[in-house]
């Protein structure tokens, strides 16, 4: 491999958000003699995914490969700050496993069944709820139109911007290099990648990209001639003050409907909802009447004590939406050498970061691999052959 590391570079990864970083540390892990460049145009990451989202990892996914997932992001969350010290600094993620709560209808309540049974055989610590267990449990809660639900013991939630700073300074620390720029185009020659041209002019000689770019993928993989199913999808994210402040902490809680929200640090909740009508396209503004027209209602349904509260804040961030699917795209691109896409995890970014980058940093370096992603693999984007969330391709 090369070993100029003024221009020329063994791996070059494209954004240096979460999934980024954890490739490139889990790179440098692997072999420290590596030359590794990540382009990040925004240090600040002010607009990036990762510290806009609400930063939850759950076991409770109907595909068994997701599950997998979950369950050694689990693992590694769990001993986030020993494994990612550098010298006497130990991150602080605030990994705080309070519980995921999915409530279902009569109409899922099949599919639940199936989807508890393949998580608790794969070691997940998942278990059904009844209605009156449910409000047991949270007293606020009116679950009685409900069938019931599946609750996560081992789920929870993160401060996402510390766990991209550590996986950042940690790739740092092993040898990963940060360029301050923006990636414009692939550069490729007889069929495998050869460099990525940069904003500033520079072009980084390569024989190995990788596409972290998030919800800006599909532009560069454009760069090459390359279309992917792949779009930024504005979600919104609001932050409100109960008058009557819950006396516990609330999980995650997912409505049939697709509403969650959950309890934030200041006694503060958060919520928010997707809905098929959320608009395509880079844009960062967020509406209040969307929650006041929108989720309120609901939300003061479910929570009666919530129909007395104060919107305090809002923000929007950007989904990168793999339109055939929904599931990631993981792996080399079957008719370009050496470009390999970590992209459309469709709102599960954060939490697949550790065995995406994983994978990925064992597929290029030829290292055993620890859990096998090939399920996610780029083909079947070729192929228009859609990965559905129960296995079935």
């Amino acid at each position: 491999m090369n070993k100029d590391r003024n221009e020329i570079y063994d791996v070059v990864i494209i954004g240096g958000g979460v999934m980024g970083c954890a490739t490139a540390y889990a790179l440098m892990k692997i072999d420290p003699s590596l030359t590794v460049a990540v382009i990040e145009r925004d240090p600040t990451y002010t607009r990036a995914s990762t510290p806009l989202s609400v930063a939850n990892v759950r076991a409770q996914f109907s595909l068994v490969d997701n599950v997998k997932i979950s369950l050694y992001a689990i693992e590694v969350f769990t001993r986030f700050a020993e494994e990612m010290a550098v010298e006497d600094r130990r991150p602080a993620i605030a990994f705080k496993q309070e519980g995921n709560l999915f409530l279902v209808d009569a109409e899922g309540r099949e599919a639940a069944r199936q989807a508890l049974k393949m998580q608790t055989a794969l070691g997940a610590r998942v278990v059904w709820w009844t209605p009156s267990e449910i409000r047991d449990r949270y007293p606020l809660y009116r679950p009685k139109q409900l069938a019931g639900g599946t609750f996560g013991a081992a789920d929870g939630h993160f401060d996402a911007y510390a766990v991209l700073m550590g996986y950042r300074a940690k790739a740092k620390h092993l040898g990963a290099q940060f360029l301050t720029d923006e990636a414009g185009a692939l550069h490729t020659a007889s069929g495998r990648v050869s460099g990525v041209s940069l904003a500033s002019g520079q072009t980084l000689a390569t024989e190995v990209a990788v596409n972290c770019a998030g919800a800006w993928c599909a532009l560069f993989a454009r760069s090459a001639g390359i279309e992917l199913p792949v779009v930024p999808v504005k979600r919104q994210v609001f932050a409100l003050s109960p008058a009557e402040a819950p006396d516990r902490p609330l999980p995650l809680t997912v409505l049939p409907s697709g509403l969650y929200f959950r309890t934030e640090t200041g006694g503060l909740i958060i919520v928010g909802k997707s809905m098929p009508e959320d608009p395509e396209g880079i844009d960062f503004n967020w509406d209040q009447n969307r929650f006041y027209e929108r989720l309120w209602p609901e939300l003061a349904q479910f929570v009666p004590a919530f129909e007395r509260l104060k919107l305090m804040r809002g923000w929007a961030g950007l989904y990168a939406v793999n339109r055939l699917d929904h599931n990631a795209i993981v792996g080399e691109w079957p008719e370009l050498a050496g470009f390999y896409l970590a992209n459309g995890f469709s709102g599960h970014g954060l939490q697949q970061a550790p065995a995406v980058g994983r994978y990925l940093a064992e597929v290029i370096t030829g290292a055993a691999i620890s859990l096998d992603l090939a399920a996610f693999s780029p083909r079947r984007i070729l192929e228009q052959r859609p990965l559905s969330e129960d296995g079935i391709v």
